[in-house]
């Protein structure tokens, strides 16, 4: 599949993906992705987190290609459990990275538990998750974990961080190129 034939839905995390994010930066370059906004990037709340991510899928034309980041990646996963099978079905690929362990009780802030604990269902969709080994929002296991129950390709980033912009992960090229494979293995719906 070809970006131009997808709807690329930009999941950020808590406190938004800023401008040096690569999720900022793949946005600006991919003329058919949209960002999923939050009315409070600061205090995430897990309905209305969920329920825009919902909406996003509803209203997308092409099939949706999902590119989630750190919190974006429980929201969307939460999600999953609210959309109709109509929703699931436009959805025809996930790209997921740096998902935070929602139900480690030493997570900061605190509030990220509410969206956990984190479904375990297989995905509806082809997906990648990208890990860290050095991470300090999940441990690279839980990450297997997730990958495991949802079906996804786990990708070891070594030691990477929270593979974001204070982690040295503004333009990411190797996310980029991972993406783009990706992309070209996926079918549209």
């Amino acid at each position: 599949m070809k970006i131009k034939e997808a709807d690329i839905l930009i999941v950020p995390g808590y406190t938004n993906s800023g401008e040096d994010h690569w999720q900022t930066r793949w946005e600006n370059k991919f003329s058919t992705a949209r960002r999923v906004n939050q009315t409070d990037w600061h205090k995430p709340v897990v309905e209305e987190w969920t329920e825009n991510m919902v909406s996003a899928v509803d209203s997308a034309d092409k099939p949706v290609v999902v590119l989630a980041h750190s919190l974006g990646c429980q929201t969307f996963v939460q999600a999953l459990q609210k959309m109709s099978s109509e929703s699931r079905r436009k959805i025809s690929g996930a790209f997921i990275v740096a998902p935070p362990d929602v139900e480690n009780p030493s997570i900061r802030p605190k509030h990220l538990m509410t969206f956990g604990p984190y479904p375990r269902d297989p995905l509806p969709c082809p997906s990648i998750l990208i890990a860290s080994r050095n991470d300090q929002f999940c441990s690279y296991d839980i990450a297997g974990d997730m990958a495991n129950a949802w079906g996804s390709r786990l990708i070891d980033a070594g030691e990477s961080g929270h593979l974001n912009g204070d982690s040295g992960h503004g333009p990411w090229p190797e996310g980029l190129m991972v993406f783009a494979e990706f992309m070209a293995g996926l079918k549209p719906n």
